[in-house]
């Protein structure tokens, strides 16, 4: 499990800390962190020129005191003071010691563009709301270049907090973080921004609930239901999928794909493409007496291709069992009837059906999903997994949101969504818990893209097809 806390949370750990160790001791634990992540980077050290981006808090000593270490190792360090008045002046120190230069930012163009290594130490987790004009053109020269860029800590520009990237920021090829990861890093559309992240432990002592979660393979094994030497059918869950319309009979095909390449032990279909469904799936139990008389589960989804049904959504939400609601069903059901609910609601809306809940633009969703996500679990007292290159699933209780990362663009293509949410509904009627299956249904989904694509493009259907796939590579 990667665990991310926000800002404050880390300054009072770091600050206990600091309590207990020798002056300066904590700074120099992150400074040998990232310069041997710098070593790592250049492959060759002696030599290499590498420009330090030095701003006035903690993160431009690291920079200082880690340039330091590299100028002791051969290579030629020239730090980039933006506040000079304000740089660290141990690290300034200690820079100038092993022999490295100090520059002005207004001459740093050529060194940047020169540079084998630039080290981002501008700004630390406490920036908000952009960068200021001449942090903004030494970004833009770095762009230019063809230097590796490190972050310390998280990229400029992005906000630790929240994930959002007001203006320009810094693009890293490489993250090196502090502690503990920052919700920054693993939400978009900072996240993007931090290339590949590596933690640094320093010694933090943080709570036991983090502020995101971002499940690992063997995180996810532990929570797929498998089934025992008793089970049958009916106690591997049964599914019930309200979906499609003569216009999408599609969505209902793909859904009850999902769900029966999900693990659901038997699939039960009502809508208008019963035809279509029995056509690609002989084993779905179908029904045309709408959902209260189908028969029993332990599961609903509906909303995918519903069109325009809000009868059906409205009888789906009034079960007493949990309830997937994608796609129409987003637009088709009353706020009051989700809130109202005992049983579990997962709600899967994408960035625009997110926006169109929220009465907001689309891209004021992009640009903050993590407050969006717990916005909408809050407003409809529901768990929701926003869609995205990161999915987030949120609780209405509160608590730890979890972030998945495992999904990739080809994903991005008709009817997949509507595999996601039968899949969804089938972990529900395992047994899972809404926050657990809408993980674990991202994960797989996710895995399941990227084995369907392999760099090319793929259909809905395929990504189906290899759930089963992203499962063995889960428990294996």
């Amino acid at each position: 499990m990667r665990s991310a806390y926000g800002v404050e949370t880390v300054r009072a750990a770091e600050r206990a800390l600091m309590a207990r160790l020798p002056e300066g001791a904590l700074m120099q634990r992150a400074a040998a962190g990232l310069a041997a992540a710098c070593a790592d980077l250049l492959g060759r050290v002696y030599g290499s020129r590498v420009v330090l981006l030095v701003g006035s808090g903690d993160n431009g000593g690291d920079a200082l005191y880690a340039g330091a270490r590299l100028a002791r190792r051969g290579a030629g360090v020239t730090a980039v003071l933006l506040a000079p008045e304000r740089a660290h002046t141990g690290g300034l120190a200690a820079l100038r010691r092993a022999g490295g230069v100090v520059g002005a930012a207004g001459s740093a163009e050529e060194a940047l563009l020169r540079a084998d290594l630039v080290v981002d130490g501008i700004v630390g987790i406490g920036g908000k709301g952009g960068l200021r004009p001449e942090a903004a053109r030494l970004v833009e020269t770095v762009r230019r270049s063809r230097a590796a860029v490190v972050a310390v800590d998280l990229p400029s520009g992005v906000e630790a907090d929240t994930g959002e990237v007001r203006g320009a920021a810094v693009r890293a090829d490489l993250t090196v973080t502090f502690g503990t990861y920052k919700p920054g890093l693993l939400v978009d559309p900072a996240r993007e921004h931090a290339g590949v992240v590596r933690l640094v432990d320093i010694g933090l002592e943080l709570p036991a609930e983090a502020e995101l979660e971002a499940l690992q393979h063997a995180d996810v094994a532990r929570l797929l239901p498998v089934p025992a030497a008793e089970s049958d059918k009916y106690r591997r869950g049964v599914v019930g999928i309200a979906a499609g319309s003569a216009r999408y009979p599609g969505a209902a095909v793909l859904a009850v794909a999902g769900a029966l390449r999900g693990g659901a032990g038997a699939v039960r279909y009502v809508g208008p493409a019963a035809e279509a469904v029995i056509a690609r799936f002989p084993e779905t139990l179908v029904s045309d007496r709408g959902p209260a008389k189908a028969g029993r589960v332990q599961a609903w989804v509906t909303g995918p291709g519903a069109g325009d049904d809000a009868a059906t959504v409205a009888e789906v939400l009034a079960s007493e069992v949990p309830v997937l609601l994608d796609a129409d069903g987003l637009r088709l059901a009353e706020r009051d009837a989700v809130r109202a609910r005992t049983a579990p609601t997962l709600m899967t809306p994408h960035a625009g059906e997110a926006a169109a809940l929220l009465g907001v633009a689309r891209e004021e969703v992009e640009g903050a999903r993590l407050a969006a996500v717990r916005e909408l679990a809050a407003v409809y007292r529901a768990t929701v997994l926003l869609k995205g290159s990161t999915t987030l699933v949120a609780d209405a209780a509160g608590g730890a949101v979890r972030v998945n990362a495992t999904g990739t663009g080809w994903l991005a293509t008709a009817g997949s969504g509507d595999v996601l949410s039968g899949l969804g509904g089938s972990l529900l009627a395992s047994g899972l818990a809404a926050r657990d299956a809408g993980s674990v249904a991202a994960y797989l989904h996710g895995l399941a893209g990227r084995f369907a694509a392999e760099g090319a493009p793929a259909g809905a259907h395929d990504v189906a097809d290899r759930i089963p796939s992203a499962w063995r590579d889960v428990r294996r």
